[in-house]
């Protein structure tokens, strides 16, 4: 949501990033050029030095703003804007460097300044916003710039708006009551309650309301004319949230259509140069992987030739993106029986005499303790070294770096109608589901995870979840 005060705290932070990036450079120029007597490659007076920053920092604002980091969706996110401000810086300096090149006019007097420039200014800017942070959540605690709301709607997304902006003191929103079925207001939040919408906007003085959030509109238009009419007649906020998960997951754009606002609605974000982007990084850091871990992959395919007789590779159908069928290349962890791969694994488990175990894997699509596994095919798995040879389908265009888990084409009819949201993005070699609790996790909530990422799809994620895997195959918690 956009209100007033968000947009004052991006105002300061646009002042406060200028102010820190020009102390910045100032301080890099005083450290190389009056306390490092070393030789200069060029002689730079202190006053020509400030003219040409006061000129190039505007541009820094400008690719940070580009970067998102005067958004909510980027400062709330403390992780996500340290390595928004450290590209942006990096890129700034670039460009200094570059247009410095071009223009021959010398702007740093030594190459340090750069780096010193570079590091200053990311340092201070991430100090000067987790100040700011801490003030503003300061503020929240003691009720300065907090948005007092009133809530209107009779959906689920009703309670999980009301809950997640509970936290006063983070979200600097409190909620002061609730228009709508009394089944949607939280039992652990104390506002008022209004069964009638009308009631509640009778009484948006006496509340001191400064937003209205609306999350389903009524099949009255003339109710819902009158919502927005009390906001405007007490000038206040006005905010439409579509109670529907489909309205506000995946990616969204509001056009307008013959004179009307226009909703476009997409499954997923992973569209357009999205996609393209995260193909080009998957080829370029695979291909590096395969050189890299190419011993460790022949060292593995020769021991499985060695100690158990069989391919050393399993390749079986999965359903990827569009649930397009694909060949999934993986190390043989199994005792090698012929047309095992054939068929669900509940089946060949009853073949056993293994009831137990079938109705385990019916019910997490895993087993914890599968007597098919050889030893060193367990090794593999707690290591998911196993899984490495998928990285040739990421290379083929299979498979993505990141992405859901691929299933099997008989798992299919176990998330009915979810399918087709779930593969409308590629299937990766990890995903948010083996770095979020691996095989502890039930079959359902795998899938929830799954669809979560694909609606909510970022670059940033991606990055987060190839990080979180290396922890998980270090601390060896790989899928059992």
């Amino acid at each position: 949501m956009i209100g007033r005060n968000t947009k004052f705290y991006s105002l300061i932070l646009v002042l406060a990033d200028i102010f820190t990036i020009l102390v910045s450079f100032l301080l890099a120029y005083v450290i190389r050029v009056r306390l490092d007597h070393r030789p200069l490659l060029s002689t730079v007076y202190g006053i020509d030095y400030l003219y040409a920053f006061l000129l190039i920092i505007p541009i820094w604002i400008l690719i940070f703003a580009a970067l998102g980091l005067y958004k909510s969706s980027t400062y709330n996110r403390r992780l996500v804007e340290w390595s928004k401000i450290a590209i942006g810086s990096f890129i700034g300096i670039l460009l200094i460097i570059g247009w410095q090149y071009v223009s021959n006019k010398v702007i740093l007097p030594a190459r340090l300044v750069a780096v010193y420039g570079f590091i200053a200014a990311f340092i201070l800017i991430v100090i000067e916003r987790e100040i700011l942070r801490l003030i503003r959540s300061l503020m929240f605690r003691y009720g300065k710039g907090v948005s007092r709301v009133l809530l209107i709607g009779s959906s689920d997304a009703t309670s999980d708006i009301a809950l997640n902006l509970a936290n006063t003191v983070k979200s600097g929103y409190h909620i002061i009551a609730i228009a709508g079925p009394k089944k949607i207001v939280p039992d652990e939040l104390k506002v008022r309650h209004y069964p009638l919408v009308e009631s509640a906007l009778d009484d948006i003085e006496t509340n001191n309301i400064t937003a209205i959030i609306q999350t389903d509109l009524y099949d009255s238009a003339e109710r819902n004319q009158k919502i927005l009419s009390a906001a405007q007649s007490h000038h206040i906020s006005y905010n439409f949230i579509p109670g529907e998960a489909e309205f506000y997951s995946g990616k969204n754009t509001i056009d307008v259509f013959l004179g009307y606002p226009m909703i476009s609605v997409y499954q997923t974000p992973l569209i357009g140069w999205g996609a393209i982007a995260k193909r080009i990084f998957d080829l370029v850091v695979g291909s590096l992987i395969t050189i890299i871990l190419s011993p460790v992959l022949l060292i593995i395919y020769l021991i499985l030739k060695i100690t158990d007789p069989g391919p050393a590779l399993f390749i079986g159908p999965r359903l990827s993106r569009f649930s397009e069928p694909i060949k999934l290349i993986k190390f043989r962890t199994m005792k090698h029986l012929p047309g095992y791969d054939q068929k669900d694994a509940a089946e060949e488990f009853r073949a056993m005499g293994r009831n137990d175990l079938a109705l385990e894997y019916e019910k997490n699509r895993k087993v914890e303790n599968d007597p098919r596994i050889t030893k060193f095919g367990s090794f593999l798995r707690k290591t998911s070294l196993d899984e490495l040879p998928q990285i040739f389908n990421v290379l083929h265009g299979d498979l993505s770096l990141v992405g859901p888990r691929p299933i099997l084409p008989q798992e299919t009819k176990l998330i009915k109608g979810r399918a087709a949201l779930l593969h409308s993005v590629k299937s990766g070699m990890t995903g948010i589901w083996q770095v979020s609790g691996r095989s502890e996790l039930t079959f359902d909530e795998r899938i929830e995870l799954e669809l979560y990422y694909a609606q909510n799809w970022t670059f940033w994620l991606d990055i987060k979840i190839l990080f979180k895997t290396i922890g998980v195959v270090l601390r060896k918690r790989g899928a059992k």
